[in-house]
């Protein structure tokens, strides 16, 4: 089994498949990126090697990331492959995290690959802002790529980060979106990570404020919901509908997570926060 230097025992495990965007998030990359030579990058039967070496050792779930994940070419044919392991193995849930400007071509065949669960980052309603925060024109395909989710029947949690003076005036909208399309909505802190254009302290927004305010709207009870990862949840009573919040910089959450990521180049990471790693490329 996996365990950590603290004894945990790892059940879950991030795994990245490319470092490449189809987007230029402000908080996350600078708009001239300059990413990985392909030969630095897992292939893809390797990925599925080492994914196949983490059931082995007791690895329950699986999610696959980016950069964004659905630009890698081919990158379905490893959905395809891990989902023939679901509930065959210890592998009992295969998920997913992306921006949904692909969704529309291929949620059906994640549907069918065994894939029941997606995170989507989206951190506006609104077309103007949208272009603003990821300087690409995309919101439009991004919107029917969550109604063709939806409808090929993947349960979807929404990621927002939270960002000052750019959509804090939009958690209310979020939450009522979310809860008429029965969505979980996690807000999200920025962290400090990645070579960007901006500063990012001045558009950090701790949740704490966040909040505090959203209380004076909304019946936020708390929820012992825990899912491996970072979200602490509460139910919006008033829509019946889940809100996580992720605070790596107000209010760590080590304690709870259990959690490790693997880059598309092979590193293991015990944390987002962390660079420490081991190397599985040359074992790959």
């Amino acid at each position: 089994m996996l365990i950590d230097p603290f004894q945990r025992k790892i059940s879950y495990v991030r795994v990245s498949v490319t470092d490449r965007c189809d987007f230029r998030c402000t908080y996350c990359m600078s708009e001239d990126m300059e990413f990985l030579p392909k030969k630095d990058v897992l292939s893809l039967e390797e990925l599925d090697r080492l994914c196949n070496t983490f059931i082995d050792l007791g690895v329950k779930k699986l999610r696959i990331t980016g950069g964004e994940p659905l630009v890698r070419k081919n990158a379905l044919s490893l959905f395809e492959q891990l989902g023939k392991d679901l509930n065959k193995t210890n592998l009992k849930e295969l998920t997913l995290t992306t921006n949904g400007n692909n969704l529309e071509k291929y949620a059906d065949q994640l549907f069918e690959s065994g894939v029941r669960r997606i995170n989507i980052s989206l951190d506006t309603l609104k077309p103007k802002i949208f272009k603003t925060i990821t300087r690409k024109d995309n919101f439009d395909s991004v919107l029917r790529g969550i109604e063709k989710a939806k409808k090929a029947g993947l349960s979807i949690k929404i990621n927002t980060v939270a960002l000052r003076g750019i959509n804090d005036g939009e958690f209310d909208d979020f939450i009522r979106w979310c809860g008429i399309n029965k969505f979980t909505l996690t807000l999200i802190e920025t962290m400090p990570m990645g070579e960007v254009d901006s500063d990012r302290r001045k558009t950090f927004l701790p949740l704490s404020e966040v909040y505090e305010d959203l209380k004076k709207r909304w019946t936020l009870e708390e929820l012992k919901d825990n899912t491996g990862g970072p979200a602490r949840y509460k139910l919006v009573k008033e829509l019946n509908t889940k809100l996580g919040l992720i605070t790596p910089m107000s209010h760590n959450f080590c304690m709870d997570c259990n959690r490790v990521r693997l880059s598309c180049t092979g590193k293991l990471y015990m944390c987002l926060g962390q660079n420490d790693s081991v190397d599985l490329k040359a074992i790959a």
